[in-house]
């Protein structure tokens, strides 16, 4: 659903990444130190119970984190390395936040939902692996109602909020999650699945009838006639 805001976002952060750009930092530099930076924040803070200051922390990363398009579009150091390690340190980002929500809930007395964090952790990696696998297959599938960045708002304003004493947010949007990355494995799933029963069915390679050894095909020159 974000994805429609990104060709302005990136007219904002250009100007910031050419910046970033003259101190000699390189995108997959950035990509590194923001995933450490979320990962320290998420598990260093949250299984501690401190919410709102992971979340403090995570934010700053994350904004952090978004600087390595821009850096690499501005100088030029766009490659195909650079974009499996950031969709793979995503993944590791992810993962932290939601296993420091996991813990910290399980601590503090809330076991029921941090199960329900821990369901909105595997359902994350399920979303994107099947996005991933599919485009492996050559099928499209950006498709879907709680892709990553609407599940990092979500996660991370409600986890703020808790921190700061507001009672039942975090519960709603952990069972909202929950529920949408649901909907949203369905989503990829149901799109692929159509894109697959288009395909035009592949030929059987033809057999050699039965007790009779194929022979191998001879050159013109050398065929009776």
């Amino acid at each position: 659903m974000l994805n429609r805001i990104r060709p302005a976002l990136g007219r904002v952060l250009t100007p910031i990444g050419g910046a970033v750009a003259r101190t000699g930092v390189s995108p997959n530099a950035i990509t590194v130190i923001g995933t450490v930076g979320v990962s320290a924040g998420a598990l260093g803070l949250f299984p501690r119970g401190e919410f709102f200051w992971g979340t403090m922390v995570i934010t700053a990363f994350v904004l952090f984190d978004m600087l390595d398009g821009a850096v690499a579009r501005v100088t030029g150091k766009i490659s195909k390395f650079g974009a499996f390690l950031d969709s793979t340190m995503d993944r590791v980002a992810d993962a932290a936040i939601f296993a420091g929500l996991m813990i910290g809930l399980y601590r503090d007395g809330r076991e029921v939902l941090a199960g329900v964090a821990l369901y909105c952790l595997v359902a994350g990696v399920v979303v994107s692996y099947a996005r991933a696998r599919a485009e492996g297959l050559g099928y499209t599938c950006n498709v879907g109602i709680a892709e990553r960045a609407e599940r990092l708002i979500v996660a991370l304003v409600a986890a703020g909020f808790d921190g700061l004493g507001v009672p039942y947010i975090l519960a709603l949007a952990l069972w909202a999650l929950a529920a949408l990355s649901t909907v949203t494995v369905g989503q990829r799933f149901a799109t692929v699945y159509a894109q697959a029963k288009a395909d035009p069915a592949p030929q059987p390679a033809s057999e050699p009838a039965p007790g009779r050894p194929s022979e191998p095909a001879r050159p013109k020159a050398e065929r009776r006639p």
